[in-house]
Parts: structure tokens; sequence; C-alpha cells
């Protein structure tokens, strides 16, 4: 696994535009999913669970922190374990997953409410907040530790996503993600372009790029890490039954509405099984790891620095007051 610090220094900043994602089927895919999400979301469990072990290695303690696409709930449950003084902030787009995220969170019993009245003491909370994570409805600076396990493959355009991220963490706050990169699925796109030219798999954003728009988004130093993780399957439709399963369509705008022909879906079967690898089919997924850190915030969006000082103290250091 690679990792590696980078810096505005060594970042040639590349203007990559939005990408032309349907934001209202990503909201149907995800809704439709959320009751089976869990029985297809293997390889989202494990990504899910090497983020966090990445949390080990922090020191801060949060007051409020904000899970960004939280699914169902997996790694929801875990943070709020983890910081269990923490008010948490769940976020999703899709309003099934967030009753279902909301279910796993564990229910303080009759003996744990009675300890919080004896203590005067109360568990914090745990909001519920459906809303697009490229428009977050929060106050500046309001939030100590911003989470987000494979949901940013999901937004349309990522770097002002990020700048909004840095928006609402306070000074001293976290940021840390898991996101798809673009050899993700890669064995997928080659077949596909062998039935059309038409957008069957969604695009993603370089490590490198990722890096980029961190850094012009106002966070320090950025770290990145990426691996490439494979699953495989016994035949092409047990692959696609698990996309589907975890809302995971194709959302792009420009996307071919409906289902494949019987001739389009043979060519695909067989361009696919050209990949064939000892008997199973490889799905190729390329990771991406990243956390930053925010500083004091006192550089604007548009690059001025702020600088603060006391009048009154210079009018005496000069002898005018």
């Amino acid at each position: 696994m690679a990792e590696r610090e980078l810096d505005s220094r060594e970042l040639g900043h590349r203007e990559l535009g939005p990408r032309e994602l349907d934001s209202r089927e990503v909201r149907r895919a995800f809704d439709h999913a959320a009751a089976c999400y869990d029985a297809y979301a293997v390889l989202q469990r494990e990504v899910c669970d090497r983020l966090l072990e990445r949390l080990d290695f922090m020191t801060l303690q949060p007051e409020r922190v904000l899970d960004v696409g939280c699914g169902t709930g997996y790694g929801l449950a875990h943070l709020r374990e983890r910081y269990a003084t923490a008010e948490l902030c769940a976020l999703d787009l899709a309003p099934a997953m967030l009753k279902a995220a909301q279910a796993k969170l564990p229910q303080a019993g009759w003996a744990q409410r009675a300890r919080d009245l004896l203590t005067v003491r109360r568990t914090p909370p745990t909001h519920m907040l459906c809303a697009d994570m490229e428009r977050l409805p929060l106050a500046v600076s309001s939030v100590n530790l911003l989470w987000s396990s494979l949901a940013l493959q999901w937004a349309g355009d990522l770097e002002a996503t990020l700048k909004d991220f840095h928006r609402v963490l306070a000074p001293g706050g976290l940021l840390i993600f898991a996101t798809f990169g673009p050899d993700t699925l890669k064995e997928l796109r080659t077949a596909f372009a062998a039935v059309d030219d038409a957008p069957h798999v969604n695009r993603f954003v370089d490590l490198h790029d990722i890096g980029d728009m961190l850094v012009h988004a106002g966070f320090a130093s950025p770290v990145m890490e990426m691996e490439m993780l494979t699953l495989t399957y016994a035949d092409l439709k047990s692959l696609m039954r698990d996309l589907k399963g975890i809302g995971a369509h194709n959302a792009a705008a420009s996307r071919k509405r409906g289902l494949l022909g019987k001739a389009a879906w043979a060519k695909l079967e067989q361009a696919y099984d050209a990949l064939r690898q000892a008997g199973r089919l490889p799905a190729t997924y390329e990771v991406i790891y990243g956390h930053a850190w925010v500083g004091d915030k006192t550089r604007r969006e548009d690059g001025r620095q702020v600088i603060q000082f006391n009048i009154n103290q210079r009018r005496r250091e000069a002898g005018l007051a």
C-alpha cells in the first residue's frame, strides 16, 4: 500500500469539471437498495473497517462528528461506540438508508436512562439528516470530525464538496474518508466498451487530483493512500446482482435508459469472460483513503489572508494612545 503526504508545492492543480451525475437517480437507487444493502455490502464493510483502523492513530476527541453518506449505518454504529461522549450527525441522500441506520444505533435501556438521571447526564444525541453532501445544511466550523466511507464517488462536483467540508469543520478538525479511484470496475468498463461507446460505469477521480482538491479547499497537508481490492464471481449475473444490491447503478446524466437487449448482453458476457482468471471473473476496486486537518482558517476561499490585530495595542506601542 502506498502512502504519501501531498502539499501545494508538488501538486500541479488541474481544473476538473463537475461530473454529470443524476442525483435523483442516485437517491432512487439507494432508497430502493436500503432493504437488501447489508446482504451485498461485503466490500463496503471491509473498507469501512480499514478506515476505522486509521482513527486509532488520531488523538482527536471530537465534540461533534458528522458521518457523510452513512448508508445503513455500519460505520455510524462504530463511531457511536468509539466517541461515546460526542454529538453525532448522520447524513445521507436517501431517506430509506437513514431509517436503516437509525435502527442500528444502540438504544439506551431503563438502567442506562436511570444512570443518566442520577448523574445529571444525557446520552449525546445522534441526529439523522437527509441532505445532499454537496450542500451541507450545517453552520460554519460546527463539526470537529467529518467521516465519509465510500460516498464521495457520488459527488457530482467533488472540489466544491470538499470546500464545503472545510467550511463546516472547525479549526483543528479532521476530515477522513475512503472513496473509489479510476481503476474501479475496470474489467466491467472494458467489457462494456466492446458493446458500445456509451458510459455504463461511473467515472472516478484520481488520487492525486483528490489531494490537489484538498489543498485548494484549504486543508493542510493531505495524506493519501491507495490499495487494490478484487472480488471474484462465477458469472457476470452475480456481479451485476451485487452492484444492484448495493444501489451502485450507473448515474451518469448521459447514460442510456432501459435494459440491454439480448444480443448486447451476450456480447457483454463474452467480452467479460475473456478476462476470466483461474475460472473466476475479477472485479477490481481501487480504494483511496485520505485524511487532512483544518488549520486556523485565516485564509478565505479566494486566497486572501485574514490578518487580525488589536488597533488599540498598536496605537499604544506607537505612543498615540
